[in-house]
């Protein structure tokens, strides 16, 4: 039997951003000048791993931008993790997501990032009109902002969350509860995550 294959990378630029980004098919043999590892404590990296070479743009003071090497360590290797780079809320940040490991760059200080702590985040969703990016996991919601983490819902799910609508600054969505064997719906106040009633 032939393993599913994993899916390409996914590119969602939805949000205004002050960098380009490529993802390479592998490393390159000739290693840039600049080259970050994410996590940072990451062992057998390069297994797999998401390579990124991002190209910020420059600063305003009119000081050069180097390019860098974003080498983000895989989480699982299952199509349904997904993998890729998001632009988010605020420009200088980068999101990258290797097999639901997501990591949040500042492209213009790299060593600064921010792993999002679902181990896998399982869907991400760009909500450029409320200006969040929201990372799904089995469990509940964390939304990132212009200023990091926005919010993170309550426990909205034993198994999987599925979001069913966006609008009018409340997201929808139904989450399974295993007690009762059944699909819960929920909608949460998206300024503040909360569960409305």
């Amino acid at each position: 039997m032939i393993p599913n294959p994993i899916p390409a990378p996914h590119i969602d630029l939805s949000f205004p951003h002050r960098w380009r980004a490529e993802v390479l098919a592998a490393r390159p043999l000739i290693l840039p000048p600049r080259h970050f590892v994410y996590p940072l404590e990451a062992e057998e990296v390069e297994r797999g791993a998401l390579e990124v070479l991002v190209r910020p743009d420059a600063p305003p003071d009119g000081s050069d931008a180097q390019p860098f090497l974003a080498t983000c360590a895989l989480g699982f290797r299952d199509p349904a993790a997904p993998s890729g780079i998001w632009s988010t809320p605020r420009p200088e940040e980068i999101c990258a997501v290797a097999g639901g490991y997501a990591y949040l760059i500042d492209t213009a200080t790299p060593e600064r990032f921010t792993m999002i702590p679902y181990r896998p985040v399982l869907e991400i969703r760009s909500l450029v009109s409320e200006g969040l990016l929201l990372f799904i996991g089995h469990h509940s919601i964390l939304a990132w902002g212009r200023d990091g983490q926005a919010w993170e819902s309550e426990k909205l799910s034993d198994e999987g969350v599925t979001i069913t609508e966006v609008a009018a600054g409340i997201l929808r969505g139904a989450g399974w509860e295993m007690i009762r064997d059944r699909e819960k719906p929920f909608a949460l106040d998206l300024r503040s995550g909360s569960l409305l009633p």
